[in-house]
This record gives structure tokens, sequence and C-alpha cells, in this order.
């Protein structure tokens, strides 16, 4: 298990620190990626490979992939509502990364790719209410994501898709839902809604870190959407 490479894109994000931690309680070789100088990571190690580079462009991908057994790429350009309302085309710049990273991974012979979508990719009309009716995975379509990021997001599932049907690259999605928690975005703009609430109400404390925890042990217990076989 550890002699095979994993490649964690966005590492130095919050989701991302969080995995390349997991992934280091396992024994797994991990290379860690990320945009952002190492001194702004959420989470850092010395004990992994830690790379900064721009993925937006495909030659970083390529150096990202090689060698790489799985690849999960995370890396995007992204924040809570109140950033991607205001940051459209920066966050559909992502594309860039996503579509390089698929093309690197073929390319590389990756075994398999995990691809980090959003709820956005849901039409705003099918969440405005307070009786919260369970999305499925269907409701995505008719297509009307949140624009900018939510389009970004949903393109980039389709080439995941796509990439496991033209190419034989297995793929697998998963679409989250405010994703908040320990060695997160507390400040600076990026920070998602319940953040901003709980900065109000303490009383949502415990709340908080429960959602947190259970969010994480699901992102490990192997539930996301497949394209391809499932091993």
């Amino acid at each position: 298990m550890g002699s095979q490479l994993v490649v964690v894109t966005g590492a130095g994000g919050f989701i991302g620190g969080h995995l390349v931690s997991d992934l280091r309680r396992q024994g797994r070789r991990v290379r860690a990626v990320d945009a952002k100088p190492h001194s702004e990571w959420y989470q850092a190690f010395d004990d992994v490979e830690n790379i900064v580079a721009d993925l937006k462009v495909k030659e970083a991908c390529v150096a990202a992939c090689c060698g790489a057994d799985v690849v999960y790429q995370l890396a995007a350009d992204m924040g809570g509502m109140g950033f991607i309302e205001h940051n459209k085309a920066r966050c559909m710049l992502s594309v860039l990364t996503s579509t390089h990273m698929l093309q690197a991974a073929l390319e590389a012979g990756v075994r398999r790719l995990f691809y980090s979508s959003s709820a956005c990719v849901y039409s705003a009309e099918k969440q405005r209410s307070a009786d919260v009716i369970p999305l499925r995975e269907e409701d995505a379509y008719p297509a009307m994501p949140e624009d900018g990021y939510g389009w970004e997001k949903l393109f980039s599932e389709r080439m995941c898709r796509h990439f496991h049907e033209d190419f034989g690259l297995v793929t697998r999605v998963a679409r989250y839902h405010n994703v908040y928690g320990p060695d997160g975005t507390w400040e600076g703009g990026r920070e998602k809604a319940p953040v901003e609430r709980f900065e109000h109400d303490h009383d949502l404390g415990e709340w908080a870190a429960d959602a947190f925890v259970h969010v994480h042990r699901r992102l490990h217990q192997g539930h996301p959407s497949d394209h391809g076989e499932r091993d």
C-alpha cells in the first residue's frame, strides 16, 4: 500500500489538508500540491512530498501526476457564497486545472481520479425552501447551477464522465455541501455561510463540530458517485 503514490491537489486547503493527514495515518506515500506558498497551507507535513505549483498550467499537472497511482483533484479557486458570487470568472478559470489534471492523469497512466465537486451544481430553485427535500444526483438536471462556480463544477463532472467513457480513466465525483471545521477558513471573505453565522451564535459550536466529523468520515468511506468500476 505504501509504495503506491497518491497525489492530492489543493492540499494546502481545508479539505485537502485533512485528506493528506488521513492518508499519512494510513501509511500512504503522498504528493501534496497547491498554488499557495507553503507557509500559507492550512496543514503542512514534512514527511510528504510538497509541491507549490499553478495547476492551471498543464505542464505543472503533468509533473504532479508523474508516477501517480491515484489522484484526488481538489484544487480550485473558490470560497464561500460571498466569494463565488463576486468572483465568477476566477471560479470558472478552475476549469483549466480540472481539464489539465484529467489529461495529465490519463497520460501518466493513473489508475483512478477523484474529483471534488459541489452542491452548487444544483439549481438554487431546488434549495430555497426551509423544508429541505433531500437532493438526488439526477436533480442536477435540467442544468441551471450557480452562475460561475456551479457551471465550472458541473462541466468538470461531465469531463470526468467522458474521460471514463472515451478513454477508460476511472473517475469518482463527490458533491460537497458547506464543508467547514477545524483548520478551515474563518475570515478573509472565503469562509462558508455557517461560519459567518457561528461567529455571532456560539451555541452552534457543538453542532458545527459534529457536522464536520460526519462529513470527514464520509469522505473516506467510499460513498461518492462512481464513473467506472468499484474496487
